[in-house]
């Protein structure tokens, strides 16, 4: 059995849990990850939608997008937290609202083809200009 990581808004009224299974790992710079986050890019890791699970605060979580798509934030604070994503089925959890370190970490930048002028990225990490083939 897996561990189980902790994820929390800033306020700490919506509190999730998510298996430590993330299928992969990846840090997002394209336009709409800059407006959702209020930084330059998005680390995150994907992961299948069951098994994310909100432990606390779910009447407090604000959904932004369609039933198949969408950002989820605290309607408290508004600390985003994760975005479901392909068709409902995988969730990518925003890394900056996790409590607990996951044992994956980023393996690549993508959308760098789009990313913001005065983003310098310092690591070694494969860049690709959207999807990874």
């Amino acid at each position: 059995m897996s561990r189980i990581l902790t994820g929390s808004c800033l306020c700490g009224a919506v509190r999730f849990e998510v298996a430590d299974e993330f299928e992969y790992a990846l840090i997002c710079h394209c336009s709409q990850c800059r407006r959702a986050t209020g930084a330059a890019s998005k680390p995150f890791g994907g992961i299948g939608r069951d098994k994310v699970n909100v432990s606390q605060g779910a009447d407090s979580l604000l959904k932004f997008g369609g039933d198949l798509a969408h950002d989820c934030r605290c309607g408290v604070c508004g600390g985003f937290l994760y975005s479901v994503v392909r068709e409902a089925k995988y969730v990518h959890v925003n890394f900056g609202s996790l409590v607990d370190e996951p044992t994956i970490t980023p393996r690549a930048h993508i959308f760098v083809g789009s990313k913001a002028s005065w983003d310098v990225i310092l690591d070694d990490l494969p860049q690709f200009h959207g999807f990874p083939e």
